[in-house]
């Protein structure tokens, strides 16, 4: 049970931190240095947290679904605010 704590906190983990880089991302057109510099910025420190959690590398598709939902949800954000304005 523990791990699945443990697990379940690295993948909210993932999406927290990827919600501002998402919201980031959408100002910069797609395929540009900072479309890519936005997307990939967690992906080494999220390496990091999982190894240092003592999750192998079959765990990886769990974080990066999470971020991949935290880069959606700061996009959808982000749109939000813009079409407020």
């Amino acid at each position: 049970m523990h791990i699945f704590f443990m697990l379940t906190g690295l993948i909210l983990l993932a999406f927290a931190i990827n919600v501002p880089c998402g919201y980031l991302r959408q100002s910069y057109e797609k395929f540009t240095f900072g479309w890519y510099f936005y997307v990939h910025i967690s992906i080494p420190f999220l390496i990091y947290l999982r190894i240092k959690s003592g999750f192998s590398w079959k765990f990886i598709p769990f974080t990066i679904g999470g971020a991949v939902a935290g880069q959606i949800v700061g996009g959808m954000l982000q749109r939000r605010r813009q079409s407020n304005d």
